[in-house]
């Protein structure tokens, strides 16, 4: 009996968003009196970093500080519409829809900002630290807070813009059904090593390395860590995680999360991680969707290691180790 390492590779690609009916997704921008921006989506933050993103989007496209936006994810009665947070299309579609309608409202902001300076609006320019000014003349400038006084107090204007995304729907072709679910695919590979013990089925996971393609990291720290916690996923799923079946019977199985089992800090293997931005020619600021599949490609990484340490083929989820032994012990009656 004895410890096996073994190496395992996985690549995958994953599309950001469905086509199915368009996979629409709508945002509203307006600025309040003091010249900070309000955001209203109906778009839910899981924890992914939505409103913060949202936010360096909506701030980089009107040209104000992040800081100068707030993000207002409503619900589905009081704000617009939104297909839902699913399909890693957040960042892309609700993106896309949030930079059309801040394009908006920063043209109703240059336009009052014009007036007040008596210039013509194709002329002025952002700072992106809360002023406006005259392209080639940055003297002649007004603040942004001022910019919304005047559009609130004395034009009776609203400076606010309407954004929706909308993808032409795709429909199967009659002879081959090809058809084009998505706009952009983000991709991955993923390298694991584990040590397989093969008296007693069990498996250490020793480093996961983890190259990540996702158009452009629009905060890598969110996206770093992100991506860490779904490889963490990854190997949870491919080895611990389970409600069934349970030997001999399913009465022996947890009764609640507490019983549920999952890695703890002791299990979680050494982590690499690599972004490579390639952005896309339809996301927001190159952005893709890498959200579902960070969790991804370590799954059959993981199964692929196992078959290289101990030459068993484990195919079904999770790879136990009463999974593993009953593979090697099968191994060693055909070998007989």
């Amino acid at each position: 009996m004895a410890i096996w390492r073994g190496t395992g590779v996985a690549a995958v690609n994953y599309p950001t968003g469905m086509n199915l009916g368009g996979d629409p997704s709508q945002a509203l921008v307006h600025s309040t009196p003091t010249g900070n921006f309000m955001v209203t989506l109906s778009s839910v933050d899981l924890g992914q970093g939505l409103k913060q993103v949202m936010a360096q989007i909506c701030a980089e496209t009107i040209g104000v500080p992040t800081e100068q936006v707030i993000i207002d994810t409503a619900d589905t009665d009081t704000g617009p519409h939104c297909m839902g947070t699913f399909a890693s299309r957040g960042t892309h579609r609700i993106g896309n829809a949030v930079i059309q309608a801040a394009k908006e409202a920063r043209q109703v902001m240059l336009e009052v900002a014009a007036e007040a300076l008596e210039v013509d609006a194709a002329d002025l320019d952002t700072d992106g630290t809360g002023n406006i000014h005259v392209k080639g003349a940055p003297q002649k400038a007004i603040s942004i807070f001022d910019t919304a006084l005047t559009a609130h107090f004395k034009l009776g204007r609203s400076i606010s813009g309407r954004g929706m995304f909308l993808v032409p729907r795709s429909f199967p072709e009659t002879e081959t059904g090809a058809m084009k679910p998505s706009t952009c695919y983000a991709h991955a590979c993923t390298v694991a090593e584990v040590d397989v013990d093969d008296e007693t089925g069990e498996v250490t996971v020793i480093s996961v390395k983890n190259v990540f393609e996702i158009g452009r990291a629009l905060n890598p720290r969110m996206v770093e860590q992100q991506l860490v916690g779904g490889s963490w996923m990854g190997i949870s799923h491919a080895l611990y995680e389970t409600t069934e079946p349970y030997y001999p019977n399913r009465e022996h199985g947890g009764t609640d999360f507490n019983e549920y089992l999952m890695p703890g800090p002791g299990d979680l293997a050494e982590t690499e991680i690599i972004v490579l931005e390639r952005p896309a020619a339809d996301g927001p600021y190159g952005a893709k969707g890498p959200g579902e599949m960070c969790a991804n490609p370590q799954i059959p990484a993981v199964a692929n290691a196992i078959f290289d340490a101990v030459g068993v083929r484990v195919d079904t989820l999770p790879i136990t180790p009463e999974r593993i032994l009953r593979a090697l012990k099968e191994q060693r009656a055909g070998a007989v």
